[in-house]
C-alpha cells in the first residue's frame, strides 16, 4: 500500500485541479445553477437532457425526490408513484431551498461534470487516506494530514451545497475556492513529505523566507481577484452579457490594488529567481513560476483592455491556482533543506 501512496496522491492532486478547472468553466458559462439541488441534479443521479423530462406527464413513474418544473417553480415528489390522468397535489411538495426554476441542458451537464469530478476526487482522497495508515508507525503526520484532506473534501462538498442553496452568493463561491487551495496545499505537502529527493547542498534559508513572502502575496492577489470577480458578476447582472466593454469601466478600489500588487509579484519572484540562479540551488520550478506569472498578467491585460475574450476569466483563475501550488511546493522543498542544515 505504501507503494500506492504517492501515485494516489498525484492522482488526487490532478483530480482536484480538474475540479478547479471545471469550476472555472461553470462560472464562465453561468452554469452554477444548472443543478438546482444537491447532491443530486433535479433529483436524479444522472441529470435530464430534455426539458420534457422535467414536466409532469400522465401515466409516468416518479421516484421520491425527483423534481419537476411546474408553473415556473420546482416541485419535489414526496413518494414513489405513477401519475394518473390529472395532477395530484398530494404527491408533490414545493422545493424550499430557493426559487430558481430554470432548465438549461448545457448548464446542467457542465455543472454535473463538475460534481462528478468532485466525487472522483473525493474517492481518490479516501483511498489515499486508507493507504496513509501504513505510515502511522513511521510518520503519523502523513496519516493525520491525509485524513484531514478527506475531511476537507467533505467540507468542500458541503460548501458546494451552500453555494447552490444560496443561489451563487459571491462570498460562498470565494470560500469554495479558498478551500480548494487548502486541499491542494495539503496534497502537495504529503507528496513532498514522502519524496526521496535529496536536500540541497547549500543553505536556502533566505530563499525559503522569500518564497513564503511570495506565496503570501499570491494569496492576497487571489483573494483580491475573487472580489474583483464578484464585482464583475454584479456588473454582468446589471448590464448584461453583451456589455463586456462596460464591466470594468468603473472598477472598485480592489481592482486597482489587485493590478498594482501584480508589479510586486513580478519583482519579488524575479528577485527570487535571480537568487536561486546565482546561488546555483537547482530549484528549476522557479522558471515555471515566472512563466505562470507572465501568462497570468497577459490574461489580466486581455480581460481589461480587450473586453474579456472567451476563456480569459477561467484561464486567469486556473493560472492563479497553479501558481499557488507551484510556489507552495518550492516553499516545502526549501523547508526540507533548512531543516536538514539546522539538524546538522
Amino acid at each position: 500500500m505504501i507503494k500506492l501512496f504517492r501515485p494516489l496522491a498525484k492522482t488526487s492532486l490532478i483530480l482536484v485541479y480538474l475540479v478547479i478547472i471545471a469550476g472555472a468553466v461553470v462560472r464562465m458559462t453561468g452554469s452554477g445553477m444548472g443543478c438546482p439541488d444537491w447532491p443530486k441534479c433535479f433529483g436524479y443521479y444522472i441529470p435530464p437532457t430534455e426539458a420534457s423530462e422535467l414536466e409532469w406527464q400522465p401515466q409516468r413513474v416518479f421516484k421520491e425526490g425527483q423534481v419537476i418544473i411546474r408553473n415556473e417553480s420546482l416541485w419535489v415528489a414526496t413518494v414513489d408513484h405513477v401519475t394518473g390522468s390529472t395532477y395530484n397535489d398530494a404527491h408533490w411538495a414545493a422545493y424550499q431551498k430557493h426559487d430558481y426554476a430554470i432548465f438549461n441542458a448545457t448548464h446542467t451537464w457542465i455543472e454535473y461534470i463538475n460534481r462528478l469530478l468532485g466525487a472522483l476526487a473525493g474517492l481518490a482522497t479516501l483511498f489515499l487516506a486508507i493507504a496513509s495508515c501504513y505510515y502511522w508507525k513511521t510518520d503519523k503526520k502523513i496519516t493525520i494530514i491525509s485524513w484531514l484532506i478527506v475531511i476537507g473534501m467533505l467540507f468542500q462538498g458541503w460548501l458546494g451545497a451552500t453555494v447552490v442553496y444560496s443561489v451563487l452568493l459571491p462570498v460562498r463561491i470565494t470560500m469554495h475556492m479558498m478551500m480548494a487551495l487548502v486541499i491542494v496545499a495539503l496534497l502537495i505537502y504529503v507528496l513532498e513529505k514522502t519524496s526521496s529527493k535529496a536536500s540541497l547542498a547549500v543553505s536556502a534559508r533566505g530563499i525559503h523566507q522569500l518564497l513564503w513572502l511570495a506565496l503570501g502575496v499570491t494569496m492576497v492577489q487571489i483573494i483580491l481577484g475573487t472580489q474583483v470577480r464578484q464585482f464583475v458578476d454584479d456588473q454582468i447582472d446589471q448590464l448584461g452579457e453583451q456589455a463586456k466593454m462596460l464591466w470594468l469601466s468603473q472598477p472598485t478600489v480592489q481592482f486597482y490594488i489587485h493590478r498594482s500588487i501584480s508589479i510586486l509579484v513580478v519583482l519579488l519572484n524575479a528577485w527570487i529567481a535571480y537568487q536561486i540562479v546565482s546561488k546555483k540551488l537547482g530549484l528549476n520550478k522557479i522558471y515555471w513560476v515566472l512563466v505562470l506569472i507572465g501568462l497570468e498578467i497577459l490574461s489580466g491585460i486581455a480581460m481589461y483592455y480587450f473586453d474579456f475574450p472567451f476563456g480569459s476569466q477561467p484561464l486567469h483563475l486556473i493560472l492563479a491556482s497553479l501558481l499557488f501550488g507551484l510556489q507552495f511546493y518550492l516553499v516545502l522543498e526549501t523547508q526540507k533543506n533548512v531543516t536538514t542544515i539546522e539538524t546538522l
